[in-house]
């Protein structure tokens, strides 16, 4: 979350002719995107405002109102009340505390290229078996391939086309049906991983 607070900090002075303050990161750790949340394929962005102390602490964190999920609005309060941030001298152009809003962003692998699909579309079952091995029956839906599938129904440009509903059930399909493709990936190694994706999302792909 370092780099984050760097890049999009907006701070706005307690003081009218106060000077700027800028703020650097001691302690900001990232907030932790609920997993039944990332799973599901739930993004959203949720607005904070918090007071920063001279002494580095915060304060009065606050969430704006907006349509983010419940459960993404409290991490990002969570994470936001442990942040610390360097002390500064207060003096006549630098007040004792300033205000700050700053977006937070939840979002799937987004950063994923915009030819993902190409990339899942060659993988083999026989890789997805073997990454299988690594994971616990009950966390397969945390396998990278299961990851990035996910998050090209929700990043791509297919996905644009597609209500917020249907997208979800998409992926909810998806998460339903990993438990077979794992068995039929074991079986057909040889096979694509795609030719055992449901339907509507193999269309996608």
């Amino acid at each position: 979350m370092r780099w984050f607070v760097l890049a999009v900090l907006c701070v706005i002075s307690s003081g009218v002719s106060a000077g700027p303050v800028i703020l650097i990161p001691a302690d900001n750790p990232k907030p932790k995107y609920p997993r039944a949340l990332y799973l599901t394929g739930i993004t959203g962005d949720v607005r904070v405002g918090l007071t920063v102390s001279a002494d580095g602490s915060v304060s009065k964190v606050r969430a704006f109102p907006g349509d983010a999920h419940a459960e993404l609005v409290e991490a990002s309060l969570t994470a936001v009340n442990r942040w610390r941030f360097k002390p500064w001298d207060v003096n006549g152009d630098r007040p004792a505390e300033i205000e700050v809003v700053l977006p937070m962003s939840f979002r799937l692998d987004s950063n994923l290229p915009i030819d993902a699909n190409e990339e899942l579309k060659q993988l083999t079952c026989g890789d997805v078996s073997r990454e299988a091995r690594h994971f616990a029956d009950n966390f397969w839906l945390d396998m990278v391939v299961f990851r990035y599938t996910r998050s090209y129904l929700t990043h791509s440009i297919a996905s644009e086309q597609l209500p917020k509903a249907e997208r979800l059930a998409l992926i909810a399909k998806l998460n339903k049906s990993v438990p077979s493709i794992i068995r039929r990936c074991n079986s057909h190694p040889a096979s694509r991983y795609v030719h055992f994706l449901p339907e509507e999302i193999r269309e996608l792909l």
